[in-house]
């Protein structure tokens, strides 16, 4: 079987999230692997743009999983109930919607996409047609 071996995930710290975005970015890009850079809250430090020092160690272990591992694709992960962003579903889709965009500065040629974990702990992805949030399941 052909196919990239990873890909990457910028997550929350929180463990409810880790296994459900790890099958997810498996299914859907076909890799075995998913480097996991986690952060209390991601989104929020990438949208907010405040905490220098964090948001270059986010930087710093995304440039290892693409370098060293060949990952192409880049995901941002938020969910509900998430203690490091405690802020409404829509703030938070709003965090990740400018954490992708800042992704994608800094990787212009790599996918970059953004998921949320809902309370059910299944994933879908996020997309802004219209500049209105729209979240997607994965069809099988």
């Amino acid at each position: 079987m052909s196919h990239t071996l990873f890909c990457t995930a910028i997550n929350c710290m929180d463990g409810r999230t880790q296994l459900p975005a790890i099958q997810y970015l498996q299914r859907r890009f076909n890799v075995a692997y998913v480097d996991m850079i986690t952060e209390a809250g991601p989104s929020r430090i990438l949208a907010e743009g405040d905490d220098r020092e964090r948001i270059e160690a986010i930087r710093k272990r995304t440039n290892i999983s693409v370098t060293a591992h060949g990952s192409t694709v880049i995901a941002v992960v938020g969910h509900v109930d998430c203690a490091g962003n405690p802020v409404s579903d829509e703030e938070q889709w709003a965090h990740l919607k400018k954490a992708v965009t800042r992704l994608r500065q800094w990787y212009p040629e790599l996918t970059v996409l953004a998921l949320w974990v809902d309370d059910q702990w299944r994933v879908r992805e996020i997309t802004w047609p219209q500049d209105k949030p729209v979240l997607e399941t994965l069809r099988q």
